[in-house]
């Protein structure tokens, strides 16, 4: 765990729209809770010029049993998740996709045997909030998925080359996503006490691989504090 307190306070900043999130609404009852591949797959389909953007990155849809998004119920072959009215697809593009992204709406999906129908999309800035959560970022080669001091370090590295500061950093527990290449291992990742102009980089650029099957992509939290108890309490 990095655990640096704050000392600088954050700078006002105009958020950017290099790279933006379209926040689409859907009508669909249920996918499976493992459906990153095969969101991927339809979604690469229908938008094919997406893998030649690296700052673009497909969200996974999240239900009301994902909770704050820190801990995600174990995942299942055969288990579901169940999609309210209130459920979004959002999709990370550069500015100069917006128009093409658009296209998606109207459009349905077949994820393993579940219609997703994509209504209207709205364009949401980067949150310059000082933390920072990402569900998965996928374990860098070499690093062995038990081995959580590893992969931190591999993280703030990554972090670090980005020219963000890391003050404060904590990971949740091991995932991993079927892939028919063999399972994508990952872990969540929280950023705390960033300044604003390098929470809306961090948003910008990601790390790690696997953006189009939503790892690497950060988006705001309310904050590290009570995660923070949460685990040190765990650890005691």
């Amino acid at each position: 765990m990095f655990w640096e307190e704050q000392t600088d306070e954050n700078s006002p900043l105009v958020v950017p729209d290099d790279v933006v999130d379209l926040v689409y609404s859907i009508k669909c009852k249920c996918l499976p809770l493992d459906h990153a591949y095969s969101f991927s797959v339809a979604m690469r389909a229908a938008l094919p010029w997406i893998d030649e953007e690296t700052q673009a990155g497909i969200h996974l849809i999240h239900g009301a049993e994902s909770g704050n998004g820190w801990m995600r119920p174990e995942d299942g072959s055969n288990e579901v998740l169940h999609l309210s009215r209130r459920s979004r697809l959002t999709l990370r593009v550069p500015r100069h996709r917006i128009e093409e992204a658009h296209g998606l709406s109207g459009q349905t999906l077949d994820i393993d045997g579940h219609s997703l129908k994509v209504g209207e999309a709205k364009v949401k800035l980067f949150s310059p909030l000082p933390t920072q959560f990402a569900r998965y970022v996928a374990l860098p080669e070499g690093v062995d998925r038990d081995d959580e001091a590893a992969f931190m370090a591999a993280a703030a590295e990554q972090i670090r080359a980005l020219d963000i500061k890391v003050r404060k950093l904590l990971c949740g527990r091991a995932h991993s996503i079927r892939h028919p290449q063999g399972d994508i291992f990952t872990r969540s990742v929280m950023l705390a006490d960033l300044e604003a102009d390098e929470a809306i980089a961090l948003q910008q650029h990601g790390i790690g691989e696997h953006r189009k099957m939503g790892c690497g992509l950060f988006i705001p939290h309310k904050g590290i504090k009570a995660v923070h108890e949460a685990t040190v309490g765990k650890k005691a």
